[in-house]
């Protein structure tokens, strides 16, 4: 297994938190919608899906509930529905269709990228099991992973992600993530890389879940 260029996955980190600043506007958030938006996270970890109606209002009160969902909505710590009227997910885990399916504590929820994939493990120090496809080749991945630690790797130890790096428009969910992509191994990444047009950055297994941990692992704190 490839080890881990600090160096680079701090710089990554930094840059994510500059265009996708999640623990900033969560910091900005009054406690108690910083605990439903912790809760939010927690229900997609452990039951597959975001907070219902009713779960919603315990927490805050029936008559706080919309209100608080626009505001994580607005701040795009949430994604709504087209309606906005419930919740579909929150960075990293969604029951939209993705190309990245999870199995997270027994239950299935997807995951809005791959960077977001590799990241459910570190944030809840659990087991989780994923399948998703090479962006080059079509080909069949799939990861098991136990917190940070990386258990298997198919078709190889050699799996990377790519990260296309741009400013989110609208929700993040429905543009940068689509170019944070697993590549099957490193000849693959350098072909994504040099392929096409943008800023384009490649991380192996190890450092992407570093990664993923130094980004999303502060929300859950």
């Amino acid at each position: 297994m490839h080890e881990v260029d600090g160096k680079k996955v701090t710089a990554a980190v930094a840059k994510l938190n500059q265009q996708l600043p999640l623990a900033t506007r969560q910091s900005q958030l009054s406690e108690p919608l910083a605990a439903v938006h912790r809760a939010m996270l927690r229900s997609l970890a452990e039951r597959g899906r975001p907070l219902e109606e009713e779960e919603l209002a315990a927490l805050v009160g029936a008559e706080e509930a919309a209100a608080a969902l626009k505001r994580l909505g607005r701040d795009d710590l949430v994604v709504l529905n087209a309606d906005g009227s419930a919740a579909v997910g929150a960075y990293p885990m969604t029951v939209e269709d993705t190309p990245h399916r999870l199995q997270v504590n027994g239950r299935p929820v997807n995951a809005m990228c791959a960077l977001d994939a590799v990241s459910v493990g570190p944030m809840f120090d659990t087991e989780v099991a994923i399948e998703s496809h090479c962006a080059v080749t079509g080909e069949p991945i799939r990861i098991r992973q136990q917190g940070e630690r990386i258990l298997a790797a198919e078709p190889s130890d050699d799996v990377r992600v790519g990260v296309r790096w741009q400013q989110p428009e609208g929700h993040a969910a429905h543009s940068m993530c689509m170019e944070m992509v697993f590549l099957k191994d490193g000849a693959a990444a350098r072909r994504w890389v040099e392929e096409g047009e943008g800023d384009k950055s490649q991380y192996t297994l190890p450092e992407a879940v570093a990664f993923g941990a130094g980004f999303f692992v502060p929300l859950v704190k």
